[in-house]
């Protein structure tokens, strides 16, 4: 499913309830564009619930992730990451840090995050689960639509791709 938010932007640009995010982000895993449904999770410095989301059937879900922008951890890893792909998620998008970056970088999955960290979270299972988040500029809302690749990430209210 070949797309470019370029090309989306455009092809929206007169629906109101279209969203750009503020380009904070950088590319971390072996897919650079991709798109899904959004599943959310909000998280301090701690990434248990993030793994367990994850290790949950994907079906081509986004996992977004509010870690606050918490620069003292990475919340998403290299086994993680693999443990997402072969449940069948799209990409995540983490606002906060990630590591492993090169083998992140091998795993066919998409992963942007707000920078790269070596400190592993705290494992305490703290953090909330399908709840609108709001960061960079834009309001993710489980079920809207995240398309995401090199030029940045939209945020839709229903599928730009079908039909």
């Amino acid at each position: 499913m070949a797309f470019k938010t370029t090309d989306l932007c455009d092809a929206h640009e007169t629906d109101p309830t279209l969203q750009v995010a503020e380009p904070l982000f950088n590319d971390y895993g072996g897919t650079i564009a991709f798109c899904g449904p959004i599943a959310t999770v909000k998280v301090c410095e701690d990434n248990v619930l993030v793994r367990q989301v994850l290790e949950t059937p994907g079906e081509g879900r986004v996992l977004v992730v509010d870690g606050e922008a918490s620069m003292w951890c990475a919340l998403l890893g290299d086994m993680v990451a693999q443990i997402a792909h072969d449940n069948g998620w799209s990409g995540i998008v983490i606002n906060g840090g990630v590591r492993d970056i090169s083998e992140l970088a091998q795993i066919q999955i998409g992963v942007k995050a707000r920078f790269a960290v070596p400190r592993r979270s705290k494992k305490e299972g703290r953090g909330r689960q399908n709840t609108p988040l709001a960061f960079a500029g834009v309001t993710f809302l489980p079920g809207d639509h995240l398309y995401a690749d090199e030029d940045g990430i939209l945020i839709a209210k229903r599928d730009l791709l079908s039909g």
